[in-house]
Formats: structure tokens, C-alpha cells, sequence
């Protein structure tokens, strides 16, 4: 099977390197940097400088191919998954777009592909874990709460952003959906801060983010669901001073007869404070709640750098659930035709084990926990 995967950033690394395993892959990318590490730790992987928002060219660049990953940023996600399925690839995607992939179904089955979207950490095996156990019992509640934060604490900001820090700040500016008491409920991001003790992690401030999505709709039936972000203590005022002094404004002012946005420059000067360095020490924490009449489950993960294949927690835990998901297509263990949020594949518990059980043997071990009521 021949692979592209689009986007050669941390994550998309990763992918690829996991993939080139067992697959013939190529990596496309417009920064011929990010293009040359893929092809220093494996120069069995074949790199193309490409730009990706030339939608009009991938029905020639990836008619070689058998399937194809997007692990490209946010703001263009949407129209390259779009524009994917249109040159009529099987596709899973990793670039967490803000709009609603699932307005996507009907062209997908109109060209006969699979499409898995969201197929990260969170979203991502959260879903996973949810459409598994829904499958089991009748689900009360469900809560997440994940971050990825660096080992060593340099103030003020104490954080790493494992890819672009406008997407990042998207999660600290868009209004966060949740599920109160059978109904869709908006906050601002940022909101209801608890703190939590994690066993490894110590204690983290949590907040809400807009993590839910596909969940929404999938799982309308659950009265209580939300995702919280997970950072150290004291990030989010600093987060809130900056939003309050207008730092992630969207219009544009004039400075020196230039017109900038806050945002745009707000961004530009965080690339190198949030910049995760080359083998910087990092984990992720992850707890995911899924409350129902009898039981509650609980799936809890910690993870760490891998020192051994250089390679960050961040892109691990998201790169190899969706590698992991590239080989559910691959194998014919999921064959059905449309747009799919993990949660519809998790359900089935073949495919559920298949991902955890993936994870595991790259050393991402989620640990679950069961309590009868």
C-alpha cells in the first residue's frame, strides 16, 4: 500500500517514520526543513515540496496513492479533507479543523471513501473510549481532561506548544460547547478553573476548551458531557491577561504605517516562546470519565519523550492513534463508506482492542478502570 501523508510538522513526522514501517510512504510539505528531518530518520520515505492549499492539484499529486493522512494545520484542514475525498482517497485526519467534518458524509459516500476524522489523543481516543462504552451501558456522563506540558517549568508561560501556537490560541478564544442536563451549553473558553492532583503530573489548573465536537451530535444522548484543557497552575491568568489586553484581537491596527493584527502578532511572538525544542523533555496526562447507571470507567494516561526514537509524547499519543486508525483501513478492518469520528468505530470492540492494543506495542499504554455503583 502507498501512503501520502500531508504535513511534515512534529506530528506529521511521526506518522509518517511509524508508518514507513510497513508501507511505502511520502511525505508532502511546503518547509523543506521539516521535509529533510522525515528523510534523515528514514530515507526509505520519499519527500515532495508541495504547496497544500493548491486544492486543484491533488486529484493529480495523489492519484499514485492508496490512501492519504492530513496532519495539516487547522485553519486549512477542512478544505484539504474536502478537496482529499474529491480525488476520492480513502483519508484520516488529524488537522482538527474547526468546521464539522460530518458535513462531509454525503460526499464521501457519493465517491466511495472512508474518511476518519479527529483521530488524535483528544479528540481522538477519547472518542474511541466513549463509543466503546456506550456500546455497553447506559452513559450518564462523560468528562475528559488532557494537556501535554513540558517537564522543566520556564516561567511566565510554563508551556510547549507541540504544533502551531495560532491553533493553540484558537482553543483559548473560541466559545467551548458542552452538554449540561440534555442541553448544548456555550462558555467562554478558559472557563470553570479546578484544580486536579495526577498522580505523576502533580496538580494542573483545568479549563473548558471546545473538545468535544463530532461528540455532540454522535452522542446527543448522553445528558453530561465536556473536555477541560490541563495546564499548570498560573497559565491561565497569563492567557486572560493577554485575551483582556487585546493581544488576540482580529483587527487589523496600524503600527509604523503597517497595518498587523494582534493575533498575527501575538502568534509570531510565541512561535519561539512556546517552541517545543528538538528532544525538549515533555508529557502528556490524560484522564477520560465515561459515568453510567451500574459502572463508571475510567481510562488514564501518562506518557513521556521517547528517548529512544526522539520522538515527543504530544506526537506520539496523536500520531499513533491515527496510524493506528490508517491500519484499520488498511487491514479491511473498517470498510464502511462516509465520514467517521472515532466514536462510530470504537464501537466496535474489534476495532477498539486493534487501537488500544496498537498504542500499547509502541509503549502509549492506557490504563482502564472499572467501579460498580
Amino acid at each position: 500500500m502507498t501512503i501520502a501523508v500531508l504535513g511534515a510538522g512534529m506530528v506529521g513526522r511521526a506518522i509518517a517514520l511509524d508508518l514507513a514501517n510497513e508501507y511505502k510512504v511520502t511525505c508532502f510539505d511546503l518547509n523543506a526543513f521539516n521535509l529533510e528531518k522525515v528523510k534523515t530518520r528514514n530515507d526509505t520515505i520519499e519527500i515532495v515540496a508541495a504547496d497544500l492549499s493548491q486544492f486543484t492539484e491533488y486529484k493529480t499529486w495523489f492519484s499514485p496513492f492508496d490512501l492519504v493522512v492530513t496532519a495539516v494545520p487547522g485553519f486549512m484542514g477542512y478544505k484539504t479533507l474536502e478537496a482529499v475525498i474529491n480525488a476520492e482517497k480513502n483519508v484520516v485526519d488529524i488537522s482538527f479543523f474547526p468546521e464539522d467534518a460530518l458535513a462531509l458524509d454525503e460526499l464521501a459516500k457519493e465517491k466511495n471513501i472512508t474518511a476518519i476524522t479527529d483521530c488524535g489523543v483528544a479528540p481522538g481516543m477519547s472518542n474511541f473510549i466513549l463509543g466503546r462504552y456506550n456500546e455497553e451501558m447506559n452513559v450518564t456522563s462523560f468528562e475528559c481532561y488532557v494537556g501535554g506540558l513540558p517537564k522543566v517549568r520556564k516561567p511566565p508561560f510554563e508551556y510547549k506548544a507541540p504544533f502551531s501556537p495560532v491553533d493553540v490560541i484558537q482553543e483559548y478564544i473560541r466559545p467551548a460547547r458542552l452538554v449540561e442536563n440534555g442541553s448544548i451549553v456555550t462558555k467562554p473558553a478558559l472557563s470553570d478553573r479546578e484544580i486536579m492532583d495526577f498522580e505523576k503530573a502533580g496538580k494542573l489548573e483545568t479549563f473548558n476548551t471546545d473538545g468535544l465536537r463530532s461528540l455532540i451530535y454522535t452522542m446527543n444522548h448522553i445528558p453530561d458531557m465536556k473536555e477541560k484543557t490541563l495546564r499548570y497552575e498560573g497559565h491561565i491568568d497569563l492567557i486572560i491577561a493577554l485575551q483582556q489586553a487585546g493581544f488576540f484581537d482580529t483587527a487589523p491596527i496600524r503600527v509604523n504605517d503597517v497595518d498587523i493584527t494582534p493575533l498575527e502578532f501575538t502568534s509570531k511572538l510565541l512561535l519561539n516562546e512556546w517552541k517545543l525544542e528538538e528532544e525538549e523533555q515533555e508529557f502528556t496526562v490524560m484522564k477520560v470519565i465515561v459515568k453510567g447507571d451500574e459502572k463508571t470507567v475510567e481510562y488514564n494516561l501518562y506518557d513521556e519523550y521517547d528517548t529512544a526514537t526522539k520522538t515527543s509524547s504530544m506526537a506520539r499519543t496523536t500520531g499513533y492513534t491515527c496510524t493506528a486508525a490508517v491500519n484499520l483501513i488498511a487491514k479491511n478492518m473498517f470498510t464502511e463508506k462516509g465520514v467517521f469520528p472515532p466514536e462510530l468505530i470504537g464501537k466496535d470492540k474489534t476495532c477498539f482492542d486493534f487501537v488500544i492494543n496498537y498504542l500499547k506495542e509502541r509503549n502509549v499504554n492506557w490504563k482502564p478502570l472499572i467501579y460498580s455503583l
